[in-house]
């Protein structure tokens, strides 16, 4: 495993994470049992960054994540979680609410201390109040001993930088925004790294849009984009291989992206996810599936 110094945070972490949405049941129903071999799994493998929320599985992910922590040395791992969204529609930034929810998820967790929380989602809120009144409430928490560092999360590009140069945080959490098909997080990375800000990146693999299966029913993604990912998983099939696997070490090939979160619970897939970040990349298939790629890149919804 390799590790990098997310941003000024000072948290060494692996550059392949583990994302507890999955824990939540929010891709599939999954045995509580299964999902904690599945965490256990990635910190044996040497993953020691895990990033949940509230929102996953509504409240769910938390408690099943919390289960698996109990047979984990503290110092083995950096837990994230965020703050500010609990529902597909509901969502509370103020001062209150976020405080109330750090230590609601200390609770589900069984943990005293969190090393990273972040504001969920922030486009769906006002902006001006997560500057104003969020991030100051989570720095209080800060001060109380209670979390490590603050960061804000989201998936248009342009709130990182309207937030972050009005107030301090420590870190971005962008999804979909570089992978395969959309790389637009590049666009933001010169600022985000004049501030010394940690980056991470989730969903390598677009929410579903690249692998064999294809995206979900629920996917945002608009039908020229399904289109696109999905030709290119054919292709990569008759040449013998996996979009899967493609996509997620094109993802951790860039040394700027301090930690790329892969969600799952299946312990079968984490080890994969490991062994496909030590195998070296196919070059002329990266070439031809961003060649088919190439009429959608950087489109989102």
């Amino acid at each position: 495993m390799i590790y990098r110094t997310l941003g000024k945070t000072g948290l060494n972490v692996s550059i392949l994470s583990f994302g507890a949405s999955s824990l939540g049941g929010v891709f599939r129903d999954v045995a509580e049992a299964e999902a904690i071999r599945t965490v256990h799994t990635a910190v044996d493998l040497g993953i020691n960054f895990i990033d949940v929320s509230p929102y996953y599985g509504l409240t769910k992910a938390e408690c099943v994540l919390g289960k698996a922590l109990r047979e984990i040395p503290r110092h083995k791992y950096f837990l994230a979680t965020k703050a500010g969204r609990y529902g597909n529609s509901e969502f509370d930034f103020s001062a209150g609410r976020v405080k109330a929810s750090v230590d609601e998820s200390l609770r589900r967790m069984g943990v005293d201390f969190i090393d990273l929380i972040q504001c969920h989602d922030i486009e769906f809120g006002d902006l001006d109040q997560v500057v104003n009144e969020t991030v100051p409430a989570l720095r209080e928490v800060q001060k109380a001993g209670k979390v490590g560092a603050v960061g804000i999360t989201g998936l248009p590009l342009p709130i990182f930088e309207y937030v972050a140069s009005r107030v301090e945080v420590d870190s971005i959490l962008s999804y979909c925004r570089y992978s395969l098909n959309d790389t637009a997080l590049q666009e933001v990375m010169p600022y985000v790294e004049s501030q010394h800000l940690g980056i991470i990146s989730a969903s390598p693999l677009s929410m579903g849009l690249l692998t064999r299966r294809g995206a979900p029913s629920w996917h945002p993604a608009g039908p020229a984009i399904k289109a696109a990912c999905a030709r290119a998983a054919e292709h990569c099939a008759a040449r013998g291989s996996d979009i899967a696997k493609l996509a997620l070490q094109f993802s951790l090939a860039n040394p700027r992206i301090h930690t790329t979160l892969v969600g799952s619970a299946n312990p079968a897939n984490m080890e994969n996810s490991v062994r496909w970040m030590e195998e070296p990349i196919d070059t002329q298939l990266l070439a031809e599936v961003r060649d088919i790629l190439a009429p959608i890149h950087n489109q989102t919804w």
